[in-house]
């Protein structure tokens, strides 16, 4: 289970508003891949608390807004469709990472800027602060697990809106990964303007 020992160690080393820092959405075919960057009271407990995949979408739901109320400061960005196209799902998930740190603010919206960055993962580079990658970081670290919940659940609720819009590829349910009614799907009826390019190649390749 996280807990806060990697947030106060950095402490120790004179940091003191230490975000953790985890993404959702870097395998679906569609979609923008969402970061988020999350600041919590050191010691706050959060009961239930872990790595977003390991939750129910109900508990996930409960512990996005009690973050939310309850955090220092956070912030929720995205890396588009497009620029996943033109860049890479590496440098767009990146670039998402880079702008939820940038956009921390309070739970009343007052701007907050954090001095370290927790980076789940194994790259930590380019960040506008000091970072250390932390492998299985949401496992390890409340800062990141709390930042996973908010990615997690901001990604989950695009798709919800991608489906209003898409009805013919099932996306609330599959959540964009590539389900094989997923691609039965986009054999079926083509692309769309949120799917990324890179990603359905097999479609123009014949493989299943």
């Amino acid at each position: 289970m996280p807990d806060y020992e990697l947030e106060k160690q950095l402490m120790e080393q004179g940091y003191s508003h230490i975000c953790g820092v985890d993404e959702a959405g870097r395998g679906p075919l569609c979609g923008p891949v969402v970061a988020a960057a999350c600041i919590l009271p050191l010691g706050f407990d959060l009961p239930g608390l872990d790595d977003s995949k390991k939750l129910t979408p109900k508990k996930r739901d409960k512990l996005f807004d009690l973050i939310c109320q309850n955090a220092v400061a956070f912030g929720i960005a995205e890396g588009s469709v497009e620029e996943i196209n033109e860049l890479n799902i590496l440098e767009a998930d990146l670039l998402a990472m880079r702008r939820a740190i940038a956009s921390i603010h309070t739970p009343e919206g007052e701007p907050y800027t954090a001095d370290y960055a927790l980076i789940d993962g194994n790259i930590d580079r380019d960040f506008p602060i000091p970072a250390q990658a932390v492998v299985k970081g949401d496992a390890r670290s409340m800062s990141i697990a709390a930042a996973s919940i908010l990615a997690k659940v901001t990604r989950d609720r695009l798709c919800e809106e991608m489906d209003k819009e898409y009805p013919q590829y099932g996306i609330a349910k599959h959540k964009g990964y590539g389900t094989k009614a997923h691609m039965d799907a986009l054999r079926e009826h083509g692309p769309a303007p949120i799917h990324r390019t890179k990603f359905i190649r097999f479609l123009s390749e014949g493989k299943t």
